[in-house]
């Protein structure tokens, strides 16, 4: 019979060479950390393996679906959903441990500090950004959307007080890539819910993401930062609605990134 407390720590990746040996040292008091590798090229697989993870060298059928994927391949009791540029940190560690030993929930929510150009968010909608990541694996699932997928547990959940770090912006380059990748894919999760995009909407609903960030989330209090995430905020929702507004028309629909 498996152990009640048992844990596996699942990781979807793809060519992060640059994250994925301390990603998997953070979580390697786990008793198994699964790595589902999307066909990368760089040397993820090797390093991932190096450090002590089972690989799974597999298709990418889409953020949710891979991390489902990964519940069903998992050993454990515990199941806990990690991105390569998220780590635990030792406080949410022990936090981890007692919740699964106490058993008095079926999951669990985590917050998370996030990282962009170097500084730590603390205002700007972004802290502390509770999201339900450890649950039960009887119990577990994960939704299929591209961009807003997430975990849902069938049963009580509860919040922890110590922070997955989640190095999500660390530069320029990767701000750029991902405000054009992850518009792409919101605006075609929004053109499956039924959704419109137009030029007033993009410029009415941009403004409103600058105004929603920096003043009623106090990005202000973030200092050139929080003006920063503010405007990127604004640009991600002015293109989403714009690429929203191409793929409406099948004869313009253009090839946008995934």
């Amino acid at each position: 019979m498996p152990n009640p407390h048992s844990l596996t720590i699942v990781v979807v990746a793809k060519n992060e060479e640059r994250n994925i040996a301390e990603c998997i040292a953070s979580a390697s008091f786990a008793d198994e950390v699964l790595v589902l590798d999307s066909r990368s090229t760089d040397a993820t697989a090797r390093l991932a393996r190096e450090a002590g993870a089972r690989v799974v060298e597999t298709d990418w059928p889409g953020y949710g679906p891979q991390v489902a994927r990964g519940f069903s391949m998992a050993t454990s009791e515990w199941v806990l959903s990690l991105d390569a540029d998220e780590r635990i940190s030792p406080e949410l560690r022990e936090e981890i441990r007692q919740a699964i030993r106490s058993g008095a929930h079926d999951g669990y929510r985590l917050p998370r500090l996030s990282e962009f150009c170097g500084k730590f968010i603390r205002h700007s909608g972004w802290r502390p950004d509770y999201t339900l990541r450890l649950g039960r694996r009887a119990k577990a699932g994960f939704t299929d959307h591209f961009l807003h997928a997430h975990m849902t547990v069938d049963g009580s959940v509860a919040d922890l007080k110590a922070s997955i770090v989640h190095f999500s912006y660390p530069n320029m380059h990767d701000v750029l890539e991902k405000l054009d990748r992850y518009s792409s894919g919101h605006a075609r999760d929004m053109l499956a819910a039924g959704k419109r995009g137009s030029v007033f909407k993009a410029v009415l609903h941009g403004l409103m993401a600058f105004l929603r960030t920096y003043v009623i989330r106090l990005g202000f209090l973030d200092g050139q930062h929080g003006l920063m995430l503010a405007i990127y905020n604004a640009e991600y929702t002015y293109y989403k609605y714009i690429k929203l507004m191409f793929l409406q028309s099948p004869a313009q629909r253009p090839e946008f990134p995934g």
